[in-house]
């Protein structure tokens, strides 16, 4: 295995040998500590054909080291470019260490074309000619519509590729209307990045719902294709949690709605408070009108077994937003409130919500947002 930190200069060539048999490569994080506990680099590779080790992003619990072999890597950038309209250019906006990043690299190396960069801020992006693409989540397009002279740059993409969180209606209609042509992404590192566009599975792929064994009634997102992983590094419990052969067994609860998936959130999102089932997914929908970067939580109370508690940015209390959820079931209605811009993001532009966990558990003095409880 090859340790590379993910800014290295390196890290295409390694990439490209990679593919082409040699050693696997793990990019790291800047600060690599926690990557290198999970990857054991001592202990020898032992999954067959393996090009690429990824670490999760950590959003909801510790990092895990996803096992991605050629064959997924390869079929993951070809599908890409067959759904996209033909191999282009790349431009790497997002960290390398992740699935995303380093699938843009691995895509203009399997097909002959051009890889460029540009900040996370999107302020150097660089003029582009010819077919390009770009993946970006949905933070960094927020903020790059938010100027006349990035808008433009990213106009000129045939695509921006937008995963790593759920995009809000507004915002994609927001970028039609600028004349920048986003195509919606959902994937995970366990599938070599976004396998399904708009709602479609790339080719190659195929996605089922299946019943949730911890979960009576209700159906869990099931993907099967050359994409999928082989397996945690060094963590056969957990693979055999989620893998059957070619299949991953995710987490996350879906529909079908005119033949296009989709997501209604994470099985996790479901708490019992009050006795009642909550879906956090559906409390967040409901909290768009108030703030589109909302999130609920479920935190411990010792009453209702659970508490539903909400992270904001805009200026409202905790009545305001009980005022405006009046549609939800009393247990559904948020009895806490933790209010800061910006809510703070993982590294990949998601909410970090372990994050907001612990700042709702911190005692007096030692939460860094607004807390209101009831």
């Amino acid at each position: 295995m090859l340790l590379l930190p993910g800014t290295d200069p390196g890290l295409e060539r390694a990439l490209a040998a990679a593919l082409d048999g040699g050693r696997p490569v793990a990019p790291l994080p800047p600060d690599p500590s926690a990557a290198l506990a999970m990857l054991q680099p001592d202990e020898p590779v032992v999954e067959d054909d393996a090009a690429l080790i990824v670490a999760t992003s950590g959003s909801t619990g510790t990092p895990k080291g996803v096992v991605l072999s050629r064959r997924a890597v390869v079929s993951g950038s070809r599908a890409t470019h067959d759904r996209l309209g033909g191999p282009g250019n790349w431009t790497l906006a997002v960290p390398p260490h992740y699935v995303a990043g380093v699938m843009v690299i691995a895509r203009t190396l399997v097909a002959g074309t051009r890889l460029q960069h540009a900040s996370s801020d999107l302020s150097d992006l660089p003029e582009v000619t010819g077919r390009n693409y770009i993946s970006l989540v949905p933070t960094q397009l927020v903020r790059g519509l938010a100027d006349p002279r990035i808008t433009k740059r990213l106009a000129a993409y045939d695509a921006i590729l937008l995963g790593g969180a759920a995009a809000a209606p507004e915002l994609l209609a927001r970028a039609e209307e600028r004349g920048v042509h986003v195509v919606t992404s959902y994937g995970s590192s366990e599938t070599s990045g976004g396998c399904i566009y708009d709602g479609v599975p790339l080719d190659g792929v195929t996605v089922d719902l299946v019943p949730a064994p911890d979960r009576p009634g209700t159906t869990r997102v099931a993907i099967t294709g050359d994409v999928v992983f082989s397996g945690y590094r060094l963590r056969p419990d957990l693979t055999h949690e989620v893998l059957d052969g070619r299949t991953l067994l995710t987490r996350d609860r879906a529909d079908w709605v005119d033949r296009r998936l989709r997501i209604l959130g994470r099985l996790d999102d479901v708490v019992i408070s009050g006795g009642i089932n909550v879906d956090l997914a559906a409390v967040e929908r409901a909290l768009h009108d108030v703030d589109p970067q909302g999130v609920a939580l479920g935190v411990p109370d010792p009453e209702w077994g659970a508490r539903i508690v909400v992270a904001i940015t805009t200026d409202h209390s905790l009545a305001d937003v009980r005022a405006a959820l009046t549609t939800l079931e009393s247990p559904a209605r948020p009895r806490g409130l933790l209010r800061r811009d910006p809510l703070p993001l993982t590294p990949t532009g998601k909410i970090d919500r372990q994050q907001l966990l612990e700042w709702w558990a911190a005692g007096p003095g030692e939460c860094p947002a607004w807390k209101e409880s009831m």
